[in-house]
């Protein structure tokens, strides 16, 4: 079979992947949004997951982005990796899934293979999925086209664990299509592949790999608050307990993106469908989900203990996208953080040298600045550890009597009144 790729969603895990595959078979990166595709084929990608250089050399190479559907139509390996979000009820949205797969059902012809990446609960590949795809080309699974599933592990930001780098679970609907698509993968993953048995077990085992961070996360920002109103601090406990060789060296903080804070979440709804009620699951979800405000209001109680007069004092965020050194705000929690705050109507201003504000002014309808202020403030909060931060001069910004919180362990203990 002469493989000739077409990615569906160029976002944070689908153009990484693509120029991947760029190198050793012939792939057409296809997404909706005209101005990501006119800003990849100048050669650059916003969300600084892949380099000018690769990309710009992967383009000399003859990769290619597209908005347009007939382009894709001669390909006959489909990869779809488009977001997989929850709605405001934390209920699994599909909504981008049925899209793509709308897109595949559109060109697919009969011995093509399609393969989902997006992050679901078991089950969505084959029964939500594939059904649309039979609907819109009128061909049979199984028998006219074939389908798998390898999750994503693309962790954004990390310029070290990139994504050939990561080993990649692959699967098929038959035993022969996913020995297909592992041979695809494993030809471009240094790291190398696991051909799990089914695509149920491939999806599984996604969603139980941020479940399981999510849950130790969680362990630890409750300790965090017992070990606060004990006076102990949590960091000096996590160091000490680390001396032991098989404890596990997770930190408390904000769980947001678009991975650990959604990915619960899918888990918790296929079990509930079950009449299983996951009750460890959804209480790792509700204590991370609660530590934004958690931070806010005890930054309003240090505030009060120092005679700070809260209505109408100044406030600086340090940072706001869901994790250090990317542009990343999907899902962040610095944004409850802010929410808190403005309950107290505080004056509070938003720094990250990272995000994009006219992002963040449509999705959270706040005003972020790429410019550190130059107005002292009664309060500074490290809700992100971007490199940055590490070496900024706080003394030119805070108040005499100031609160400095640090939600990510970036300053001198010293220096701060909290830390998680």
């Amino acid at each position: 079979m002469d493989i000739k790729i077409a990615v569906i969603g160029l976002g944070y895990v689908g153009l990484p992947l693509a120029r991947l595959f760029s190198t050793r078979y012939k792939t057409i990166g296809f997404d909706m949004n005209q101005a990501r595709v006119d800003a990849l084929m100048e050669g650059h990608d916003v969300t600084l997951e892949v380099s000018d250089e690769l990309l710009q050399n992967a383009l000399k190479n003859g990769f290619t982005c597209t908005t347009n559907i007939e382009d894709i139509r001669d390909c006959n390996f489909y990869v779809v990796a488009v977001p997989t979000p929850v709605d405001m009820n934390n209920n699994p949205d599909l909504k981008p899934l049925y899209g793509a797969s709308t897109i595949v059902g559109e060109v697919i012809k009969e011995g093509d293979i399609v393969v989902y990446e997006s992050t679901v609960y078991p089950g969505v590949t084959e029964n939500e999925c594939i059904p649309v795809v039979e609907n819109v080309s009128g061909l049979k699974f199984n028998k006219d086209f074939f389908a798998g599933y390898s999750p994503e592990r693309i962790n954004p930001g990390d310029k070290l664990h990139t994504v050939e780098k990561i080993k990649k679970v692959t699967s098929g609907s038959t035993p022969e299509v996913g020995k297909l698509i592992n041979d695809v993968y494993s030809s471009v993953i240094m790291a190398g592949t696991h051909l799990a048995p089914s695509i149920k077990v491939a999806e599984a085992a996604k969603v139980i790999e941020n479940s399981q961070r999510d849950i130790n996360i969680a362990f630890v920002n409750e300790l965090s608050k017992i070990f606060n109103k004990l006076g102990i601090d949590t960091q000096d406990v996590l160091e000490a307990a680390s001396t032991k060789w098989n404890f596990l060296p997770f930190k408390p903080g904000l769980v947001g993106g678009h991975c650990i804070g959604v990915d619960p979440y899918y888990l918790a709804q296929c079990a509930q469908r079950l009449g299983y009620n996951p009750e460890i699951i959804l209480a790792g979800r509700r204590m991370n989900d609660g530590m934004g405000e958690y931070v806010a209001n005890e930054v309003i109680k240090l505030m009060l203990k120092k005679g700070i007069h809260v209505l109408g004092s100044k406030i600086l965020i340090l940072g706001f996208t869901f994790k250090e050194n990317c542009p990343d705000v999907r899902n962040t929690k610095v944004i409850d953080i802010y929410k808190t705050l403005k309950e107290y109507n505080l004056d509070i201003m938003v720094y990250d040298p990272w995000a994009n504000p006219a992002i963040v002014e449509q999705e959270y309808g706040i005003e972020l600045t790429n410019e550190l202020p130059s107005q002292k403030v009664d309060a500074l909060i490290f809700a992100v550890a971007h490199d940055e931060f590490r070496t900024l001069d706080i003394n030119s910004f805070v108040r005499k009597k100031c609160v400095i919180y640090d939600v990510k362990q970036v300053m001198d203990r010293t220096l701060i009144d909290g830390r998680l």
